[in-house]
């Protein structure tokens, strides 16, 4: 016997395939595409819901929720990723390198039967004036602090102290930044 959804279960169903054919759409494809201008395609992004006080948003972004912010002069390159499990901010004139990704979902350990135990989502946070390099890998629940400068490539899997480079896989502070008023 198969159980009949109510009228209410229904329409959560379709709701919440329509905000993905939505986000798919018009977020993915259409604002994400090359024949878009930067302020058009930030324009559509914060009618979507995404709060971006910039327009350097470049061609082939993928969002993948709305509970993101990124601040006044950051400039976020090409193909860049957020995973929005949990939410993202991105502090002001930052700059993104090209296809930087931002996974904010992760995993509970689970039993030998199963190792990805239930969803665990958590929060990015980056700080103001920080400068990520190409595919750098920012992990669920992290914390870059101001000023910081994270090598193309790098894997974030732990907080970022202030004006500090950090390179490598996993990541590691490499040098100290001079702190600039």
């Amino acid at each position: 016997m198969v159980a009949q959804r109510s009228g209410t279960d229904r329409l959560t169903a379709i709701i919440t395939v329509a905000d993905r054919m939505w986000r798919g759409l018009f977020i993915n494809w259409l604002a994400a595409s090359s024949l878009l201008v930067n302020p058009v395609r930030a324009s559509l992004m914060r009618l979507y819901g995404i709060r971006t006080k910039t327009n350097g948003i470049r061609p082939g972004c993928y969002f993948a929720g709305r509970d993101i912010v990124i601040g006044a002069g950051t400039f976020v390159n090409y193909r860049c990723f957020f995973d929005g499990s949990a939410p993202i901010r991105i502090g002001k004139k930052c700059g993104l390198g090209m296809e930087v990704l931002f996974c904010t979902s992760t995993h509970f350990l689970g039993p030998a039967t199963e190792r990805a135990g239930r969803v665990h989502p958590q929060p990015i946070t980056v700080g103001d004036g920080c400068w990520i390099g190409a595919r750098a890998v920012i992990l669920p629940g992290v914390t870059i602090g101001d000023g910081c400068v994270i090598a193309a490539g790098a894997v974030i899997n732990k907080d970022c102290a202030a004006n500090g480079m950090y390179a490598g896989v996993p990541a590691r502070r490499i040098k100290e930044l001079p702190v600039q008023e």
